[in-house]
């Protein structure tokens, strides 16, 4: 199979989240290529199986549960979900805290469904959030392809791995996260011709949030169900977004 490829273009790589906030969605929006890293090891008490929802009593999780228990070193896209129920219960809670929000009844449309066919469908984490990953970028009009780390032959590394990425994409430019300055080696990238240029996440705009005080750090989900389709606003800022090596 042909790995996917931007030629030119701006290719992003992260590891899949389930339901994550609106900051990874401008990512993707600002990319060509979103490639999902889900060959690395998957990480307890991260964002990978869980992502935090407002309610009236503060911030809450909702967290798939996952099959660890030796099983330390797994990686995220050989993690398998441990409770089918997990589905139904994250729809009633969604339910319960955001059925007064002003655009719930409108979203549930698409977003229940969802809930309701992922678990007897769906044995791998990495599927249930690409499931919901590829629906969440329908409903903002995001058109960036994903595709996934095993499409690509990678070398060691964690620059290589990105390194390597890039270049069987065809990207012009590699687009990351703040949090990667720290191990991220630009000069491998500018040796072979490949920009690098950071993602800024300060300045979104506040919204309408149903349970104050408000939160930025919250799943996606929150802003839809509070703004419908106003929600690509929210992604959007008044301050650079981005900025090069």
């Amino acid at each position: 199979m042909t790995a996917p490829a931007a030629p030119g273009g701006v290719v992003a790589c992260v590891q899949s989240n389930y339901i994550p906030w609106k900051g990874y969605f401008e990512l993707i929006a600002r990319s060509d290529l979103l490639v999902l890293l889900d060959d690395v090891q998957y990480t307890r008490r991260d964002w990978r199986n869980r992502n935090l929802i407002k309610t009236d009593a503060g911030l809450r999780w909702l967290t798939i549960p996952v099959e660890t228990r030796g099983r330390y070193t797994q990686r995220i896209r050989d993690t398998r979900v441990s409770d089918r129920g997990w589905a139904a219960s994250h729809w009633d809670r969604l339910r319960q805290h955001y059925r007064l929000a002003p655009c719930f009844r409108r979203e549930r449309e698409w977003l229940e469904p969802l809930y309701r066919d992922a678990a007897p469908r769906l044995a791998y984490l990495s599927d249930v959030n690409r499931l919901f990953l590829a629906a969440i970028c329908r409903r903002l009009a995001i058109t960036t392809p994903l595709a996934s780390s095993a499409d690509y032959d990678l070398e060691p590394g964690k620059t290589g791995r990105l390194l390597s990425i890039c270049r069987q994409a065809g990207a012009a430019r590699y687009l990351s996260g703040p949090a990667a300055r720290a191990y991220l080696d630009t000069g491998l990238f500018a040796r072979r011709g490949i920009g690098v240029d950071w993602m800024d996440y300060e300045g979104y705009p506040e919204y309408p949030q149903l349970h104050p005080p408000f939160s930025h750090g919250v799943t996606v989900l929150d802003v839809l169900l509070n703004m419908g389709d106003r929600a690509a606003e929210c992604l959007r800022r008044p301050a650079p977004a981005i900025s090069r090596s």
